[in-house]
């Protein structure tokens, strides 16, 4: 018995050793991409603090300038974070993620070789949590991009990055799903994820996804966990929406994706039986908006979308992964069904309205020259206090002419000197013309009283 049990074993191990031999090697690997991944320190000054305040029909006028005095903004916290990159091409430019650099005021780069640059940002894409740096620096080693659409699920895949600040660590891991849906939390939805079991915690965000070639496959983006640690579920931005994403903030310093106007849903198997689809498939068009794109191509409420020029839609979600994804203005060939029969439509792809679309290209600090910044006035808070437009202040810099004239978050600006300001655009124009060392009116609105005095740009 006890010969049977060890010829057992031995052919055994026989027969697993060619695929012991088969498993990867990183090594050269590793030392061959380590010089361009970048460890990026972050700086916040944090938010802006007041006190509490008192409704102001409590105050008597008397006292209600003593309390907008106490309610100037108090002295700030800093914070730190960091998180991960690499170097995308030899001048300097870097892809991290949005959410590691965003509101950072100061952003600090530093290489396996323990070289340091301060890095400004070029751009920063919400949506896509992705955004592209810029350091001075020249000669450096660059990763390339594989495309990602032809990797496959059960590949094996590398990262490298900051986990807990721990610098340059290397994990591995094999791609468990391709295509995953996972909406933000404002409910948006473009970026077809890709899930490895690739062990990923807080610090690696933004760091390269490497296939076996050394080529980046992916940028690491989030985790899933109950802990705040890994426990096999994280997802990577693809490779091609990040080649996309970086060529526009490059050219254009924003992010425009192709536009339908529908609401859609899953396809479930009741939904399917009645909609003579026969297996659940596509994306349920649930509603269209008015002189849309697709309203304007004869799409309707009940059709379902399966194919967007030539890519199948099979659930929901890859429809805003393909739209988006298509140039504003081009033509899509879009094969719904309805009513049991297939049929093609051509829509005229829109770009997503100018108000959901983000400005990318700032500076570090990003306040203007009286020490703000500043947004268009919401239409429903503009129709609520009755004002014809203005700006809303969501940031006021210490020390700035802003803070000066006792400026504080949320106020209304609807006047400079004797410029009405009606939009961010009126704004900008305004401020550029402002004279040097001599008081100017500003008129705003703060809990819904107006309130005017003066603000002085310095030299």
């Amino acid at each position: 018995m006890l010969k049977k049990f060890i010829f057992v074993t031995a052919l055994f191990l026989v027969t697993l050793s060619p695929a012991y031999a088969q498993l990867p090697n990183f090594t050269d690997l590793v030392e061959a991409a380590s010089p361009a991944v970048v460890k990026i320190n972050t700086l916040s000054r944090g938010q802006q603090q007041r006190s509490p305040q008192m409704p102001q029909d409590q105050i008597p006028e008397s006292l209600r300038e003593l309390f907008e005095q106490r309610q100037r903004p108090q002295a700030r916290r800093p914070a730190r974070s960091m998180g991960s990159g690499f170097v995308i091409s030899d001048d300097g430019y870097i892809l991290t993620n949005h959410h590691v650099v965003d509101e950072a005021d100061e952003i600090q780069v530093l290489f396996s070789d323990r070289r340091e640059y301060t890095a400004t940002v070029v751009g920063s894409d919400r949506r896509s949590d992705l955004a592209l740096l810029k350091i001075d620096a020249e000669n450096l080693s660059a990763l390339e991009f594989a495309d990602s659409d032809t990797l496959k699920v059960g590949a094996w895949v590398v990262a490298i990055g900051s986990p807990f600040g721990l610098d340059y660590s290397v994990t591995a891991g094999i791609v468990s799903a391709i295509g995953r849906s996972i909406p933000t939390e404002k409910g948006e939805n473009y970026v077809p994820f890709i899930q490895t079991d690739v062990a990923i915690n807080p610090g690696n965000s933004g760091g390269p996804l490497f296939n076996l070639e050394g080529q980046v496959v992916g940028i690491n983006s989030q985790i899933y966990s109950r802990s705040g640690g890994s426990i096999g579920l994280s997802f990577a931005i693809p490779s091609r929406v990040a080649m996309g994403v970086i060529e526009q903030l490059k050219d254009r310093g924003i992010v425009q994706r192709g536009w339908f106007g529908v609401a859609i849903q899953e396809v479930t198997n009741s939904l399917a039986e009645s909609l003579q689809l026969g297996t659940p498939k596509g994306a349920l068009i649930t509603s269209v908006e008015q002189d849309s794109p697709a309203a304007k191509g004869g799409i309707q409420p009940g059709d379902v979308v399966v194919r967007v020029n030539g890519q199948s839609i099979a659930k929901s979600g890859d429809l805003p992964h393909v739209v988006g994804m298509i140039v504003p203005g081009d033509k899509a060939k879009v094969d719904i069904y309805r009513e049991g029969r297939r049929k093609t439509l051509t829509v005229v792809v829109g770009s997503l309205a100018d108000g959901n679309q983000e400005r990318l290209a700032r500076s570090t600090d990003g306040a203007d020259s009286l020490g703000l910044i500043v947004k268009t006035l919401q239409e429903e808070e503009r129709l609520r206090l009755r004002l014809r437009g203005g700006v809303l202040v969501t940031q006021v810099s210490q020390d700035s002419a802003g803070s000066e004239a006792m400026l504080q978050v949320d106020d209304i600006i609807v006047q400079l000197g004797y410029s009405r300001i009606d939009d961010i655009v009126e704004y900008r124009k305004v401020i550029k013309g402002l004279p040097k060392n001599m008081p100017v009116a500003i008129r705003f609105y703060r809990q819904g009283r107006a309130i005017f005095r003066t603000i002085q740009l310095a030299e």
